[in-house]
């Protein structure tokens, strides 16, 4: 999906997020496989916050959104800091990332990959990241859990209040399960003017992404609470995949 109303305060919107604990976490989950410089693709990047801590400890980002308008707040951001010039910014679809290189990593936050759309899709988007991972590759990533689809959002309406607008995020969630329909209203405290988003989170069970991770290459290392950076429970809202590439792409067609 691309945000488009929605990317100029959804930093203001997601204030709660502890991005310093993401960003440590994924950091060691990187150093614990020998990255500590190397390149890097955020897909799904947004407004950036996670990939500009990495860019500033070091590593090659590319950053990687179909919204052009999280990209504009991410750039603004990057030349306010001054790493504008050592930041790779693409807008793409992830179903059809193109990187014209390898990486040594990917990381996804958010649930990037529940917004691709159903099982073929989410498959297609971890295919097309493993293409570009290097062996030893590191692919650090979440998902909202079915436990969040069904029970937290459900059909349920939530309304966040941020300091220039009110954002009324109505849920609806499908008689199978599988997925949850989501409209976004934000209306702007100042102005009175309203603007309207929708879109659709997928729900994956555990033990399917971890079959889907397999087929492409990758050997689950662990699953976490993707909160807490805890032990994994049933009321888990978000799982952290940490996942290594066990084969170049080179490899793999040669013994085919």
């Amino acid at each position: 999906m691309a945000y488009n109303e929605f990317a100029y305060f959804y930093d203001e919107l997601n204030g709660e997020a502890d991005y310093e604990a993401l960003y440590t976490y994924v950091r060691a989950r990187l150093e614990d496989h020998g990255l500590e410089t190397g390149i890097v693709a955020d897909l799904g990047c947004g407004t950036g916050d996670l990939t500009l801590m990495l860019t500033q400890a070091g590593y090659d980002m590319i950053g990687v959104d179909q919204s052009e308008e999280m990209l504009a707040v991410l750039r603004e951001k990057a030349e306010e800091l001054g790493v504008a010039g050592r930041l790779l910014l693409l807008q793409q679809d992830i179903l059809a990332l193109d990187l014209y290189g390898t990486i040594h990593a990917a990381v996804s936050t958010f649930d990037t990959f529940n917004h691709i759309g159903p099982k073929e899709h989410f498959e297609r988007a971890v295919y097309r990241a493993a293409f570009f991972m290097e062996k030893g590759g590191v692919f650090v990533f979440d998902l909202n859990t079915p436990y969040k689809h069904r029970q937290i959002l459900a059909h349920n309406t939530f309304e966040v209040e941020g300091p220039d607008a009110v954002c009324r995020w109505q849920n609806r969630c499908s008689a199978s399960g599988d997925r949850v329909d989501i409209s976004l209203q934000i209306s702007y405290l100042d102005t009175g003017e309203s603007f309207q988003e929708e879109f659709t989170e997928y729900t994956y069970e555990l033990d399917y992404v971890r079959a889907v991770l397999e087929r492409c290459g990758f050997l689950v290392e662990s699953v976490c609470d993707g909160e807490t950076f805890g032990p994994l429970c049933p009321e888990s809202q978000r799982m952290c995949f940490t996942a290594v590439k066990q084969y170049t792409q080179m490899e793999k067609q040669a013994n085919v």
